[in-house]
Order: C-alpha cells, then structure tokens, then sequence
C-alpha cells in the first residue's frame, strides 16, 4: 500500500497547509513531515527528511514545496530511489510519471496557483508509468 508524504520549507508552508486541506476533505490519508509553521527553515533538512520516507517502498509519493521547486529538487535527488521532478504545467507532470517514473512532485509555491497545484498533484499521482524504453533508461538513473 503506498503513502503520500507532503514537506515543505517556510516559502511553500502555506501551499502545504492548503494541500493537505484538501486531502482531508476528500478523505485521503497524507503525512506531513514539517515544519509545523512558516518561520524560516533550511529546506535540504526537509527535502531529505521526505525522500528518505518514500524510498522505503517503491509504492510511495512524495509533495515538496519550495518558492521555485528547484532547490527541494537538487536535495531530493541526491537519494537513491528517489525521481523528483519540479512540474510546472500538466504535460511536464505527465511526463514526469510517463517517462521518468518520478516519485516525488516539487513544486514552486512563488510560480504556481493553488489551482494548478492541486491539478498537477492529481495528475502525477493518477499518471501511469510507461515503462518499456523508459523503463530502461530509469535504470541507467
């Protein structure tokens, strides 16, 4: 069964909160791995508490939130098992999943609207993995 992680650092806070919202509205399970409010935090301290809890099951997700989505980026793929992608428009979520089989969707809480985060966060989690050539090219990851 794979679980959905959701982190942030105190420029995607209020986009995490807003999030989770809506998970729970809809009645599905998230786990917030921090921080608890928007004071100023290092986002690496985040990025790999996160990465660290999806990469124990293969069936896991991961949301992090920075302003640009970038630098949670950098941090998560650092970790083996891990394929974080920064997605700023559906055809970049879709072929986050289609291709490269991420699974962690950053974004940037500066350049995005809480529409389309929503909108991209339900697409990469009901886009399918292609597998096939990609599947091969994942493995040279």
């Amino acid at each position: 069964m794979s679980k959905i992680f959701i982190s942030s650092d105190h420029a995607g806070f209020n986009l995490k909160e807003f999030i989770k919202k809506k998970f729970i509205k809809k009645k599905r399970k998230i786990f917030d791995l921090g921080p608890d409010n928007s004071n100023s935090v290092d986002y690496p301290i985040y990025a790999h508490k996160l990465s660290k809890a999806v990469s124990k099951n293969s069936k896991n997700f991961g949301i992090l939130i920075c302003g640009s989505g970038t630098g949670m980026n950098i941090a998560a793929n650092k970790h083996k098992k891990i394929r974080a992608a920064t997605c700023y428009s559906i055809k970049s979520t879709k072929l986050s999943r289609m291709h490269n089989n991420a699974n962690i969707i950053t974004l940037g809480s500066r350049l995005i609207s809480r529409k389309n985060a929503l909108l991209f966060i339900d697409t990469f989690l009901k886009t399918k993995f292609d597998g096939g050539r990609h599947q091969r090219r994942v493995n040279k990851i």
